[in-house]
């Protein structure tokens, strides 16, 4: 079957007419792309957060245990019992603490790789970032449990050294103690750290990268010690990137209820609260007015991170 040449003709014409509409008006055509995405994310995503907005307005009937469909804060002023407040506590003290370690880490790492590592080494670097990345989360976290656990690696390495009774009477303490590492909030410590470290090394080493060489040898050059270069040169340059890279520890953390659920006590975090109330108990409007307690603080802490540009390292 052959086309006309005035089929040919007419197709070509429409062709020309829509390329020539393109190149006039290029805010349509951009439209028209970024449409599809952006009707996803408004359906799917942000839809997604106010229909949790609006269950969390609803409550549980104490009788029935059925969802009243009324307009009310009382959920909301659940949360503020004893109980609640320790998990919410609890997860953001973890989730601080976390990304304090990360950047604590993170820090002279990062800068091996913007200031010294070249070429070759500079691509081990990237490797060795983005490896742990590419295996799988629960893979990782149970080797972990493992590593960890009472007959692990560690237990083994300290009683080979004759230091078993220091990692015991650790163990012994309160609060960051267990029966083992496995099970203990210093395990989760352990963990957390573990898993997101990659995600603060990599916009750390972006924002050392922006650091000018001259500028740390202008320091220098003035008679600044490695101290004071490093308090008021290179810290204050680099903490755009530590705070992107907070983004993603403190969130990260913030939301996690895996983790917490394979290696560590039994006291809940956020995530493992509204993964109970919504599962365990079916308390739907208690799980999406625990959801809303990490979105507010993340909000909080993006509005912060924007005024310390922040974002200019992501």
């Amino acid at each position: 079957m052959s086309t006309s040449p005035q089929t040919i003709e007419k197709d070509s014409g429409l062709l020309d007419r829509l390329s020539a509409t393109f190149w006039r008006r290029p805010k349509l055509l951009l439209a028209i792309m970024l449409a599809p995405p952006l009707l996803w994310l408004g359906v799917i995503y942000i839809g997604s957060l106010f229909a949790l907005l609006a269950q969390s307005f609803f409550s549980l009937d104490d009788f029935t245990g059925q969802v009243k469909y009324e307009l009310t804060l009382r959920t909301y002023g659940e949360l503020f019992r004893q109980s609640n407040i320790d998990i919410i506590i609890r997860t953001v003290t973890m989730a601080a603490l976390v990304t304090i370690a990360s950047a604590i880490v993170a820090f002279p790492i990062a800068y091996y790789a913007a200031r010294y590592a070249k070429g070759r080494w500079k691509a081990l670097f990237y490797l060795g970032a983005m490896l742990p990345l590419w295996s799988s989360y629960l893979v990782k976290i149970y080797a972990w449990k493992m590593i960890l656990a009472k007959e692990g690696i560690i237990s083994w390495a300290f009683d080979k050294v004759g230091l078993l009774w220091v990692l015991e009477s650790y163990l012994a303490l309160p609060v960051v103690g267990g029966t083992s590492l496995s099970i203990s909030y210093t395990g989760t410590f352990l963990v957390f750290v573990y898993v997101w470290l990659p995600y603060m090394i990599l916009p750390v080493q972006a924002a050392l990268e922006r650091v000018p060489g001259n500028v740390i040898e202008a320091s220098y050059d003035l008679g600044g010690s490695p101290n004071q270069t490093f308090r008021h040169v290179i810290f204050p340059l680099a903490l755009p990137g530590i705070i992107a890279g907070s983004i993603f520890t403190f969130s990260l953390t913030l939301g996690d209820y895996i983790i917490p659920g394979i290696i560590g006590s039994s006291r809940l975090f956020i995530g493992q609260a509204v993964y109970t109330q919504q599962g365990t108990a079916g308390n739907i409007p208690l799980a999406a007015a625990f959801s809303v307690v990490p979105i507010i603080i993340m909000a909080i802490y993006l509005w912060a991170a924007k005024k310390k540009g922040a974002f200019d390292a992501l």
